[in-house]
């Protein structure tokens, strides 16, 4: 009679002579972040298809097998707050952020790229600058498709934008939308997000978002709420009026019933920098009572837009083109350089909140003749000018054709640090997906598009030590995809989508400055996007697999 013994030996040797699983990628000897933000671990990762198929101690081999030595292998880094809207149609690698490890880019910071009308579409057609492209789709949803199908290496989303639906219905007038106008708004953003944006974005420091009231939000996050999406702001004042505008989206969010994000938290202008911790814990009270409110940021003490954000709203109440006659009538010129030097509670005066010209670096000209100020402060070029400040900004702004890109120094170091350190804390570049090559060079940029995700991993994860490795990884991967509420993304499991980051944590890096910022990070040494190997020992493969990823209200079209 055989004994049990016997048995158990009989199927060990069975189990050992059966053939190890195959992948389709094996990624080994790596140390496994798993985005969970617990410690990591030593393991492999096997992938088949786009899917994450095992993670962990096991015996395998692969198709094609990475042994990375002991670096840090992680879920891909999601950008909360991208601009790559324009550059990935010109350029699908999105190879300033590839760079970085970012395998998700979500736009729609208040303009997103529909809905349009034809009207938006002309515009949107002819004031092109440096990056060309042709303007073939009509809707938010038609835009995300399109992208997927012309070829891009990163995942992409979007939230629609609530000044987008705006300009759809009452085009740049300073006014309320009457009922029906607001009824057509409300019914764009559920075909938008029936169409799978992430939730309604608004931007209201800017006109004409800026010519929007509370009511209107309401109305418009109301829709996103019934749909499971988000509302994403960028608040209407980040300086004197910051706490006020914490306490407007307060209330957007409970009267909408809506989960709501603060773009890049912030608190602008040195006399501002200590509200931080009173937004801080208004925030947190807001959280502890039930209200699911969250913020972003990027790691640096200087924020980028135009020279809007110098001249008060009313000039500009019409578009451009009003905007730049205005500037021509004496008259209004001389109101207009009266209250760009008044610190200004009713709007949002950022060139008086960076305390003067030489804090204003202008890195975005359309017109050729000017390209030569780029990469000057505003002092710079009205000393060479001859003018005032306040004179040359609106002469560039006429000159120019657009709102001119401008780079403004106004935050603190500490309240950085600061941020960094709050559980809810994602991360947004705020920034195209950019190249350091061809028609890209031709405008200077804020050195975020290139180091956002690398300045955090090196120097306040790994050198100053502000916030742990898993903790960064943790709010760069789960908690980005948590709050957005997409599925099988964000985590190092059986059955993600296969989104993987290996980066080396000794050497990552951002070399970007605000004088050379077309430098891409070091550090990343490959990327796989939906188990396609897109960054191989640093350099892009060539690879397209990016998707279109749908928000929460997604309905497939019958």
């Amino acid at each position: 009679m055989i004994n049990k013994s016997f048995y158990l030996w009989l199927c060990i040797c069975c189990l050992a002579c059966q053939p190890a699983e195959t992948y389709d990628i094996l990624i080994e000897n790596a140390m496994i972040y798993d985005g969970s933000g617990g410690d990591p671990y030593m393991g492999s990762v096997g992938v088949k298809g786009d899917t994450i198929a095992a993670v962990g101690d096991f015996a395998g081999q692969g198709t094609m097998q990475v042994d990375v030595g002991g670096l840090a292998v992680s879920p891909g880094f999601i950008n909360m707050l991208s601009w790559a809207t324009e550059s990935l149609l010109a350029d699908g690698r999105g190879m300033s952020d590839i760079k970085q490890g970012v395998t998700l880019e979500v736009m729609g910071e208040g303009w997103s790229m529909g809905p349009l009308n034809d009207s938006m579409k002309m515009h949107l057609q002819e004031n092109q600058g440096d990056i060309r492209f042709e303007v073939d789709w009509t809707t938010l949803g038609e835009y995300l498709t399109g992208l997927e199908q012309k070829g891009v290496s990163p995942n992409v989303a979007s939230f629609v934008g609530a000044t987008s639906v705006r300009i759809h219905e009452l085009g740049y007038e300073d006014r309320a939308p009457d009922p029906d106008e607001l009824d057509r708004m409300k019914s764009l953003v559920e075909t938008a997000m029936q169409e799978g944006a992430m939730g309604v974005g608004s931007s209201l420091i800017y006109a004409p978002a800026f010519y929007a009231d509370t009511d209107e939000m309401i109305a418009l996050a109301s829709v996103a709420s019934k749909y499971d999406g988000m509302y994403i702001t960028h608040m209407r004042s980040e300086g004197n009026q910051l706490l006020e505008a914490v306490d407007e989206v307060l209330e957007i969010t409970e009267k909408a019933r809506v989960r709501a994000e603060i773009y890049h938290l912030k608190a602008g202008g040195e006399k501002n920098w200590p509200k931080m911790d009173q937004v801080i814990s208004r925030l947190e009270q807001a959280r502890a009572s039930g209200v699911d409110i969250a913020a972003n940021m990027y790691n640096y003490l200087a924020g980028a837009t135009g020279l809007d954000a110098s001249m008060p709203p009313w000039v500009q109440e019409g578009g451009y083109s009003e905007w730049a006659g205005r500037l021509q009538d004496p008259d209004i010129r001389a109101r207009v350089a009266a209250e760009m030097k008044t610190d200004a509670q009713e709007w949002e005066n950022l060139y008086y909140a960076a305390g003067g010209p030489e804090n204003l670096l202008l890195v975005g000209f359309k017109n050729e003749v000017l390209k030569e100020y780029t990469g000057m402060t505003l002092a710079e070029v009205a000393a060479q000018r001859g003018t005032t400040p306040e004179e040359t900004a609106m002469d560039l702004v006429v000159e120019d054709g657009s709102r001119v890109g401008t780079v403004y120094f106004m935050m603190s170091e500490d309240n950085v640090k600061k941020q960094l350190q709050l559980p809810y804390i994602t991360f947004g570049s705020d920034a195209g997906a950019l190249a350091a090559e061809g028609d890209f060079l031709k405008s200077s940029t804020h050195p975020r598009a290139y180091g956002n995700v690398a300045r955090l991993l090196g120097k306040y994860v790994r050198e100053e030590e502000v916030i742990s490795l898993p903790e960064a990884i943790h709010k760069l991967t789960a908690l980005a995809a948590d709050k957005l509420k997409i599925s099988k993304r964000g985590r190092l499991q059986v059955g993600q989508y296969a989104d993987i980051v290996v980066f080396n944590p000794e050497t990552i890096a951002d070399h970007a400055t605000f004088a050379e910022p077309h430098q891409y990070a070091t550090g990343v040494e490959h990327v796989f996007v939906n188990g396609v190997h897109v960054l191989k020992d640093g350099e892009h493969t060539g690879a397209f697999p990016g998707r279109f990823v749908k928000g929460p209200g997604y309905r497939p079209k019958q």
